[in-house]
């Protein structure tokens, strides 16, 4: 199991959003620039994210993209999903045929596994990971 750049570049740049929307639509060349994400890369990403109603366009002067609900509806698993990444576990993707067409002997410790890593993502939320880096910020600032 292994979380690829895809859903860690969506997160962050879902993240930039969350931190500086309140100062209009954010392009993509903004968010490329700041995070160092390919700006060909991120069309892909924020087109599943735009699918999957997690972002809003708007185009032309002052255009770019907008959560399209509040940071505290949007769950960390919810922007993975989009962009169709999985944190599963198993070999065998759920299909219990990973030992030549059977179940393998530790099938169900990776079930569990993948269970705990999506209720874990599930629970974090967009406005949780915001708040973190702003108080992280905070303490830079005034340490």
């Amino acid at each position: 199991m292994k979380l690829t750049s895809k859903g860690r570049y969506a997160v962050t740049a879902m993240i930039d959003i969350a931190l500086n929307q309140d100062k209009g639509a954010i392009t993509l060349s903004i968010i490329s620039e700041r995070q160092g994400i390919s700006l060909s890369y991120l069309e892909q990403l924020f087109a599943k994210l735009k699918k999957a109603g997690l972002v809003s366009s708007a185009r032309g002067p002052g255009g770019g993209y907008r959560l399209s609900r509040i940071p505290a509806e949007i769950s960390i698993s919810e922007i993975i999903r989009a962009v169709d990444e999985s944190v599963d576990a198993r070999k065998c993707g759920g299909k219990s045929n990973c030992n030549g067409g059977e179940q393998c002997l530790s099938h169900e410790l990776w079930t569990e596994l993948s269970s705990t890593i999506d209720t874990f993502l599930k629970s974090i939320t967009l406005q949780s990971v915001v708040d973190k880096k702003q108080a992280n910020l905070k303490e830079v600032s005034f340490g």
